[in-house]
């Protein structure tokens, strides 16, 4: 609802938080000396508001320059409630002079900003760039900007065209007493100064852009004017009247003419004309006052003249008589004839009591007045000074002094209470503070420029010390130094309470005629008049105003506001009976959220036991007065009462609108200072309206208590009173009691690496576009009010305010900081929809407030419940306490559907709008915990989702897929697995199960892979491991070893064999290295163990040919040579193989890592050769036991091994010492039957001797062996050994005779021939191989005679060798006489 604004104000101190303030000093020196016996004048203070500042999209909206003068100095201060300024202060000092009051003046023109600062001895002229000036552009959007003053130390201040000195005549005693300033139309700077002997003087500086000197003009009462250029002598000026000494002067400008007003001594008002310097109108004031008699006697040394002027109402003045015991305000207004004669008019007179006036502002309608009185307490008051009630005026509440006293409860620490009250937001500035610590510090160092924080600690610091210096006893008890800590900062407390009082001091009033802003412009600070809510008027109001009224704003009911009124009484009385520590336990009730009911019954049996003056009676007195008190009551509940109607727009800045205008509605009340006074009025809302709602409670109690004795409506009005209104009371009381902390509490400083985390949440929650700390306020510290409003609220807030109102309309001060104020507090109410608050906090990291916050608002609250326990868990979840925040977050689940946080948080437009809303809370939050980092807590609140998506399949696959991936990162294979087949999703199961794969294998957790049993996955387990086999490294990776282990484990060894085999075959391929080697004879010895487990029918494996390629799940599509796809399918060739087929591969495998590890070179291409390649490779390396056992392995034929042998032993048998040492190691790698290891021994022996093994041990049907080895040697021209041409002589003499042909060893066949023969007749042949000689009984025996006569031939040819061709023939004649014998004999006996 809206609030009900009343006539009063009451004002609010924006409180600096800064702990120096900076001020530039400039000093002005125009080398005077100081007057004797100087005058002193009061401090002064005043005001000048831009003519713009009423106007949104000026650059000088809501911007205005206050000042104070206090000696030689004046302090300037520029400020904005839009923007903050930069370099916005200046002090300037005149030295020898002293600034005059009403010295001070500024005026705008179109390009410059003008001060013009009157002293006792000179005048000043400042000329500063306008701020429409400073920015060319029209769009302004710095968060700060520069002041009119930056500038102001490159100005020279002494040069003429800046500063003059005031000429003095000889005889001249004393020096102007009062002062006004102002420019003329065509740019004159003119200073009107009231001469100490009367008259005015009007000293004139020509315009500051053109040249000239200064001139001087002498206004007198005689009609001998002159115009001087400077002073005239006494004898032709003429003495003046002290009665004519002007008080009080304010001038005007009229059609092309300044008016000078002058208040004088003789209480006559004089005006001047400074065009015609005559004295156009002279009236004496004292006509306005009734019984006046005896007054004309006293000098008006008080009297005060303030102008006014305004299209309506013409020229007014407002004139301040000051008599003893009273006051009066005069105003007048300025009438004039057709004959150009002037006259005053009396428009009306106002009385008060009050006696020091300060300082009084006109306006068109009002004048407003600042008092101090007798006890130095300052006075705020204004009225209407043509429309009131019988003089009655109107209050404003001024901002009370802190406690000269702090209570600190029994269970609660001095220093802790003392410092929450010195540090408060509300109480003390910090200058006053730094004061009284020097005081503390005995003046010994001066406080550097300390931080909020560092301030406390040095406060505390310096008091504990203190306490400490004055100790004198080693031991006391608890509650002496109790008292002790009470003493010294109660001490201080002191301290800081005269610093704040002197700081507090007022010295002016301002009145903005455009916007209706209203300020104090005190000694160390500015305050604010903000108009006041109705029924906060009620509560604060005193006695007097309560008694005198009849009618209240906030009914129009005329008997129910009486009513009100005199509830309203009932209630003072109530607030005067209740003492400190009662107010004290209420408080700390509420605190610890005990029941406001019974903390307000505890009070009110409090009051009734210690009613000594008899309140009790008095209020049943005035209850009984009171018609209707339940009427009353819901008229003040209904207006304490913060809630909204639940469709408020929140909307953007004012959509649609110009960039201009939303520019400016985004800077709107944004400074730093707007920020405090808007935050401090709703904390002094909310201080006063909890106070109010705690008394209403109690008198509520009270009238329980009293019963029909007070009601008149009897029963039916008690029960609503008890069933109703008290638990509308009490629950209000809580609110504001929430708002009063939120408005007190300090931000917390954040971590950087704390920001980062939260903005990672706020992302996983798709809450990234919350408002967030994106401009902080120069405040430090910032309450969580100030921070809220800031970053979010300000925006909510402005849009609300702008969305009816048209942009070119003035920026009226009072309907715009209440409405402000208003909507702030309504969206901090926890009773409304809106959740920004606790939105904010989270975004900006307070989370030991929000939970402050969670808890105040637990127990009464029954709005957004799901979401605080939310925020709630995410405060648990930033401070490590994930069990806790999943136990928030489940509390919140169930309101998901119902509050407008909770459904936009779940109505992301990234993801598909699901069916169930919850499930989509539940995925923003597992989203949430998997960030943070907590798979614990999200396979809890997965498996708790599963039950909502019991008719939602891919939610369910979804959930299952997040269990089972969580599980799996934790190590909790088995549950993995069993989340894994309960996903209803077989592409997702499939992804899983890939994935167990690989991190199972990848952690060698291979038992629990091998063993899961894979219900119904079987083939896809095999398809994963086999596409990872077959896809990556072999050496990093060992998947074809779990997959024949899988094999294995399901006794399937047919699979678990190929498996092995295709193993040794890639190894065979790509890893050429010994260990490849190794394992592939590890791998085809498992193959064979595999095939050997398996019924001989069944050893069989089958094997992809070569060159054919794995069709591997989720391959590229293969090309052909012109980069085309291959439209024909891949033909896949197979063979199959046997036991005996490994046997050969292993056999083969042997050979080669044989190989290897005698020749580590050859490992690179022994891999994949063939088995004959293989045979040359070991003959090479000498590993003739090798290549032997591989042969007949693979039936191939030995000669190769045999010729390589004869090959060595010749290389042996002309080779040097090094082959010789080189020999005995590869014939140590072969089996010799016995080693023979002498001195006549040598290597050649040992090879001759391996190479007669060999033949001996391989023996060939037709001696092959032998004659691939006597090929080998003769060929290479080496004489055959003996052994070798006797044991070939025995297997085929006629190989070994054509073998000599072919090398044309005619001798050595020769000598065969002839050896041969004799064999055949009978002598030696044994040695042949022939069993029994020629004879007519033995067996056929015959001769190679082609042989023979080739070698006849060749020797009948040859002319050396005629002897042993005859020895040929001859034998071979005597064989064939023997055998023609044989023959012969043979036949007879047939």
């Amino acid at each position: 609802m809206a609030a009900v604004l009343e006539r009063s104000f009451i004002e609010i101190c924006g409180f600096e938080r800064e702990t120096l303030q900076r001020f530039r000093e400039v000093a002005v020196d125009l080398g005077v000396s100081s007057l004797p016996g100087g005058l002193k004048f009061p401090d002064t203070a005043g005001a000048f508001h831009y003519e713009d500042s009423g106007k949104l999209l000026s650059v000088t909206s809501n911007r205005f320059i206050h000042w104070s003068t206090s000696g030689d100095t004046v302090q300037l201060v520029e400020q904005s409630l839009d923007t903050n300024l930069l370099n916005n202060t200046v002090k300037l000092r005149f030295v020898h002079c002293t600034v005059l009051p009403g010295g001070v003046t500024v005026q705008e023109t179109l390009n410059n900003v003008i001060i013009l600062i009157s002293t006792n001895q000179s005048v000043h002229r400042l000329v500063l760039p306008h701020p429409n000036r400073m920015y060319r552009s029209e769009l302004v959007t710095e968060l700060h900007m520069q002041s009119i003053f930056t500038d102001v130390g490159k100005l020279s201040l002494q040069d003429p065209s800046h500063s003059a000195i005031i000429p003095t005549s000889a005889g001249q005693t004393g020096s102007p007493s009062t002062s006004a300033a102002w420019l003329s139309y065509q740019g004159e700077a003119h200073y009107a100064l009231a001469s100490p002997t009367g008259g005015i003087m009007v000293v004139t500086l020509p315009p500051h852009d053109t040249l000239g000197g200064v001139s001087v003009v002498e206004l007198k009462r005689s009609s001998m004017i002159q115009k001087l250029s400077g002073w005239m002598p006494t004898a032709i000026r003429g003495e003046q009247s002290p009665a004519d000494l002007a008080l009080s002067l304010a001038v005007r400008e009229l059609e092309e003419d300044s008016f000078i007003f002058a208040l004088c001594q003789d209480h006559r008002l004089r005006m001047w004309s400074l065009r015609e310097q005559a004295c156009l109108l002279e009236a004496d004031v004292m006509e306005f006052m009734p019984a006046c008699r005896g007054v004309k006697r006293l000098s008006g040394q008080g009297h005060r003249l303030r102008l006014a002027f305004s299209s309506t109402t013409g020229l007014c003045l407002a004139v301040y008589l000051a008599v003893p015991q009273k006051g009066q305000f005069t105003v007048l207004q300025l009438a004039t004839s057709d004959n150009n004669r002037y006259s005053l008019e009396h428009i009306s007179t106002l009385f008060t009591t009050q006696e020091t006036l300060v300082d009084f502002h006109l306006t068109s309608t009002d004048i407003w007045a600042l008092w101090v009185d007798d006890s130095n307490t300052t006075v705020v008051k204004y009225i209407n000074f043509e429309h009131n009630t019988a003089g009655q005026w109107n209050q404003v509440f001024v901002q009370p002094p802190p406690e000269e006293e702090v209570h600190v409860g029994m269970d609660q620490d001095p220093r802790e209470t003392y410092l929450d009250v010195l540090f408060s937001p509300v109480r003390f500035t910090a200058l006053a503070i730094v004061k009284a610590l020097q005081i503390f510090h005995r003046g010994g160092e001066k406080i550097s420029d300390l931080s909020w924080e560092l301030l406390k600690r040095e406060v505390t610091v310096a008091v504990e010390t203190e306490l400490q210096s004055s100790v004198t006893e080693f031991e006391f008890s608890q509650e002496e130094y109790r008292q002790l800590q009470m003493e010294f900062w109660s001490k201080f407390y002191g301290c800081c309470l005269q610093y704040q009082e002197s700081l507090s001091t007022p010295l002016g009033l301002t009145v903005s005629s455009l916007t209706g802003l209203v300020c104090l412009l005190k000694k160390g600070l500015v305050s604010f008049l903000l108009p006041c809510f109705a029924v906060d008027h009620l509560y604060l109001s005193c006695d007097e105003y309560l008694l005198s009224e009849e009618e209240t704003p906030i009914t129009e009911d005329l008997d129910l506001g009486r009513d009100v009124l005199q509830l309203v009484q009932c209630l003072r009385l109530v607030s005067d009976a209740v003492s400190g520590e009662m107010a004290y336990e209420m408080e700390k009730a509420l605190e610890h959220l005990q029941s406001p009911e019974r903390a307000a019954e505890l009070a009110l049996e409090s009051m009734l036991s210690n009613d000594s003056d008899n309140v009790i009676e008095n209020i049943q007195n005035k209850l009984q007065d009171v018609r209707n008190p339940v009427g009353a009551m819901m008229v003040l509940l209904r207006e304490l009462d913060l809630e909204t109607d639940p469709e408020v727009p929140e909307g953007a800045l004012v959509p649609g609108r110009s960039l201009n205008l939303r520019i400016s509605l985004s800077q709107l009340l944004g400074s730093s200072s707007a920020v405090s006074v808007v935050c401090q009025a709703v904390s002094h809302m909310t201080m006063t309206r909890a106070l109010f709602c705690r008394d209403l409670l109690i008198l509520q109690k009270l009238y329980l208590r009293f019963g029909d004795n007070v009601f008149l409506g009897g029963g039916a009005q008690l029960l609503q009173l008890q069933q109703d209104l008290i638990p509308r009371s009490a629950h209000l009381l809580a609110s504001y009691h929430l708002l009063k902390h939120i408005s007190q509490s300090l931000t917390s400083s954040v971590p950087m690496d704390t920001i980062d985390a939260n903005l990672q949440h706020l992302t996983a929650l798709d809450l990234s576009d919350s408002p967030a700390a994106a401009s902080r306020s120069v405040l430090s510290p910032q309450t969580v009010l100030e921070l809220f409003y800031q970053t979010s609220a300000r925006r909510i807030i402005v849009s609300q305010f702008f969305s009816q109102q048209h942009s070119s309309s003035l920026l009226v001060w009072s309907h715009m900081i209440s409405t402000v104020v208003t909507l702030l507090a309504q969206l901090l109410w926890p009773s409304n929809p809106g959740f920004q608050f606790p939105e904010c906090l989270m975004a900006n990291c307070q989370y030991t407030q929000l939970q402050e916050y969670v808890r105040l608002v637990g127990p009464w609250c029954q709005v957004n419940i799901g979401s605080c326990r939310f925020m709630l868990g995410q405060c648990y979840l930033a401070n490590g306490e994930g069990q806790k925040a999943l136990q928030c977050f489940q509390e919140a689940a169930t309101e998901v559907e119902k509050e407008e946080f909770l459904m936009r948080l779940t109505g992301s437009e990234e993801e598909e709008a699901a069916a169930i809303p919850r499930l989509q809370y539940y995925n923003k939050v597992l989203r949430l915990l998997e960030d943070v980092g907590l798979p614990e807590l999200v396979i809890q609140l997965a498996s708790l989702a599963l039950t909502e998506a019991v008719s939602d399949v891919s939610s369910q696959a979804a959930l299952w897929t997040r269990i089972f991936k969580h599980h799996l990162d934790l190590g909790h294979n088995s549950e993995a697995y069993e989340a894994l087949t309960q996903n209803p999703d077989s592409s997702m199961q499939l992804d899983c199960l890939r994935q167990l794969v690989v991190v199972l294998c990848e952690r060698s957790q291979l038992q629990d892979l091998v063993q899961f049993p894979y219900v119904n996955l079987h083939d896809e387990v095999v398809s994963i491991i086999e596409s990872r086999a077959r896809g990556l490294d072999l050496l990093a990776h060992n998947y074809y070893e779990l997959l024949y282990a899988f094999h294995i484990n399901r006794h399937n060894y047919r699979k678990a064999g190929t498996v092995m085999f295709e193993l040794a075959m890639r190894l065979g391929r790509e890893v050429r290295t010994r260990v490849g080697l190794q394992k592939q004879v590890n791998c085809f010895l498992a193959a064979l163990n595999c095939l050997r487990l398996i019924r001989p029918e069944y050893a069989w494996i089958v094997q992809p040919a070569t060159g054919a390629t794995y069709e591997r799940p989720g391959a590229s599509p293969k090309r052909n040579s012109d980069g085309e796809f291959s439209s024909e399918p891949v033909k896949r060739q197979v063979e199959i193989l046997e036991l005996k087929d490994l046997e050969k591969e292993y056999f083969l495998s042997r050979s080669r890592l044989t190989l290897a590890q005698h020749h580590p070179p050859s490992a690179a291409i022994a891999g994949s050769v063939s088995a004959e390649e293989m045979v040359s490779l070991l003959v090479q390396s000498g590993l003739f036991d090798s290549a032997l056992s591989l042969c007949q392995t693979f039936s191939l034929s030995l000669n190769l091994v045999f010729e390589g042998l004869a090959f060595k032993c010749i290389r042996l048998q002309f080779g040097g010492e090094e082959s010789q040492n080189e020999a005995w190691s590869w014939l140590a790698d072969n089996q010799l039957s016995s080693v023979v290891n002498t001195k006549e021994s040598s290597a050649t022996d040992e090879a001759w001797r391996l190479l007669a093994l060999y033949l001996d041990r391989f023996p060939a049907a037709n001696g092959e062996h032998h004659r691939c080895v006597i090929h080998k040697l003769l060929s290479h021209g080496i004489p055959l050994p003996d052994w070798l041409v006797k044991s070939y002589k025995a297997m085929d003499a006629a190989s070994l005779l054509r073998l000599y042909l072919n090398f044309d060893l005619l001798e050595a066949a020769a000598e065969l021939v002839l050896e041969y023969i004799d064999a055949l007749l009978g002598r030696g042949h044994q040695y042949f191989g022939i069993e029994r000689p020629l004879s007519a009984t033995g067996s056929s025996a015959w001769l190679p005679y082609t042989s023979i006569d080739q070698l006849l031939q060749a020797l009948a040819e040859s002319q050396t060798s005629s002897s042993i061709y005859i020895k040929v023939r001859d034998k071979l004649g005597e064989y064939h006489r023997l055998v023609d014998q044989t023959t012969r004999r043979r036949l007879l006996a047939l």
